[in-house]
C-alpha cells in the first residue's frame, strides 16, 4: 500500500462544509498527510454565445467571492490545520477535482455528498459520484447526513439554493 501524503479535500461552503473538512483534516493529520481544499465555481459563460465577455466577467467575480471564502474558511481550520493550503478553480466541479487531483498526485480525496436521491439526483448531479468514478486515486465519500436528505424539493428555493 502506498503511503498517503497528500489529501484532496473539495469544499463547496454548503451548510456541512465544515463538518467534511473536520472530518477530513483529521483523516489527513492522522496519516501525517498535507491537506489541500478546493472550490470550483462553475463557469457560466462556458453555456452560452450569448454576450460571452459579459458572462466571463461575472464567472470571474464569482471566482474572486469563492476566493475570499476559500479565505476565510482557511482562517477558520488555522488552527486545526496550520499547513492547509486552499484552492478555487473555474469549471466543471467534478472534471476540476479530477484534474487538480493528477496535477497535485492526490493520494486520496475525500469529498462530500448531498444526499440527493431519485429525480433530485437526476436534476442536481453528484459531483461525488462523477469524481468517484474519474478520480485514479482513492475516493473516501463522507455523508454528513447521516440518513436526513440534503435536498428536498419541496423546500422553499431560499432555504435549498445558498448562497456563494
Amino acid at each position: 500500500m502506498n503511503d498517503i501524503r497528500q489529501v484532496l479535500i473539495p469544499v463547496d461552503f454548503h451548510r456541512h462544509s465544515d463538518a467534511l473538512a473536520d472530518f477530513a483534516i483529521g483523516v489527513a493529520n492522522k496519516l501525517g498527510a498535507r491537506a489541500t481544499l478546493v472550490h470550483v465555481v462553475e463557469n457560466i459563460g462556458a453555456y452560452t454565445d450569448y454576450n460571452p465577455g459579459a458572462m466571463d466577467q461575472v464567472s470571474e467575480g464569482l471566482r474572486g467571492h469563492g476566493e475570499k471564502k476559500m479565505a476565510d474558511f482557511l482562517e477558520g481550520l488555522k488552527a486545526k490545520c496550520p499547513g492547509c493550503e486552499g484552492v478555487v478553480l473555474l469549471g466543471d466541479a467534478a472534471d476540476s477535482i479530477v484534474a487538480l487531483a493528477e496535477e497535485r498526485k492526490a493520494d486520496l480525496i475525500i469529498i462530500g455528498t448531498h444526499g440527493a436521491k431519485g429525480i433530485e439526483k437526476v436534476l442536481l448531479g453528484s459531483v461525488a459520484e462523477r469524481v468517484l468514478k474519474r478520480a485514479g486515486c482513492p475516493t473516501l465519500v463522507y455523508n454528513p447526513y447521516r440518513g436526513e436528505r440534503g435536498y428536498r424539493i419541496s423546500t422553499a428555493i431560499g432555504e435549498a439554493v445558498q448562497p456563494l
